[in-house]
């Protein structure tokens, strides 16, 4: 039996007993690697049918938030901090610290003959450790050789500035995913930027359980609670609001609109509208980010995930050229 693998359903297994971000009717334990969509699929199978469903705390909570306290209670969830280690029959799982989103984790699964199996879930490198496996199971997203971001840190500088210049006439609008707006929230408020931060309930849920595991958002106003918030919109006054993407289409016309996004390279900050700027705010490690994960992990075989991400040939066909270590896309 393969050590690792990934399924036509999107359920990433490693060893015996452990799939993760998928339900696999075969495996007892059921991993959550963090709170995105394409990493919760099956959910609602595997706590119907797992043995255990396992999380960091951080991600039980943002989960209880976007999709409400009674999902998770359907299942026999257990929370995992970083580094502890739950013993299941003849296999050791331990959550290791991912920056991602809040709560993210990559999953390592250590066998009876001592073999080393990983699953990095969705990583950024620059704060991401690196934990040495035999055999490795990588995120994709930008596995394609082209997708390379030459320059580092810039855009956070350049979301701080955009959004000063657009509070000189009024509101800025920021659009992007649960994780990303609290990043970005972060970067504006540890640059000190004094306006207001207004959000619709459900940003404002996920920002306090990120607040409550450590991470400084600065002050956030309830749209649908605060007058004040209603009022600073309706006259135009100064502030950032923070809306997910999917409302991009019905919200903060006729003002500065900043799109954060890791589809963004060459440039870190590009118009493409008037009054509307791409910025490349990414929670992924770009293509070299991976390759170099993968020469500090020194794994003997490289899965690369193929179930999200159309990068995942090109990338295993680069580990093998450049790094020299037998890889291939699953499911193939």
């Amino acid at each position: 039996m393969s050590k690792a693998g990934v399924t036509k359903k999107g359920a990433v297994l490693l060893g015996k007993h452990v799939a993760c971000d998928g339900f696999d009717e075969d495996k007892p334990l059921r991993v959550v690697t963090h709170a995105h969509s394409d990493h919760m699929l099956g959910l609602r199978q595997s706590l119907k049918r797992c043995e255990a469903v396992l999380m960091t705390p951080a991600t039980k909570d943002l989960i209880d938030v976007m999709k409400g306290p009674q999902l998770l209670m359907k299942g026999n969830v257990k929370t995992l901090d970083y580094g502890e280690t739950l013993a299941y029959e003849d296999e050791q799982l331990t959550l290791r610290y991912a920056d991602h989103i809040l709560g993210t984790a990559q999953v390592l699964v250590e066998d009876a003959e001592g073999i080393r199996i990983l699953y990095t879930s969705d990583f950024k490198l620059s704060k991401t450790p690196v934990v040495e496996a035999d055999v490795l199971v990588l995120e994709a997203t930008y596995g394609n050789p082209y997708r390379v971001r030459p320059f580092g840190m810039m855009a956070e500088g350049i979301l701080v500035s955009l959004v000063e210049q657009g509070l000189k006439r009024g509101p800025v609008y920021v659009f992007g995913y649960h994780g990303k707006l609290q990043e970005a929230m972060q970067i504006l408020h540890k640059a000190e930027v004094e306006a207001p931060f207004v959000v619709p309930e459900p940003v404002f849920q996920v920002s306090k359980v990120c607040e409550r595991h450590g991470m400084r958002l600065g002050n956030c106003l309830l749209l649908s609670s605060e007058e004040k918030a209603q009022s600073i919109l309706n006259q135009h006054e100064p502030c950032v609001a923070f809306y997910h993407m999917y409302s991009r289409r019905n919200v903060g016309k006729e003002t500065l609109r900043i799109y954060a996004t890791g589809w963004q390279f060459i440039k870190p900050c590009q118009k493409i509208g008037k009054g509307e700027y791409r910025v490349a705010l990414s929670d992924h490690s770009d293509f070299n980010g991976l390759l170099q994960y993968v020469e500090k992990c020194r794994p003997k075989m490289v899965i690369t995930d193929n179930h999200r991400s159309g990068d995942a040939l090109a990338l295993a066909k680069e580990i093998e050229r450049q790094l020299n270590i037998p890889a291939r896309p699953v499911p193939s």
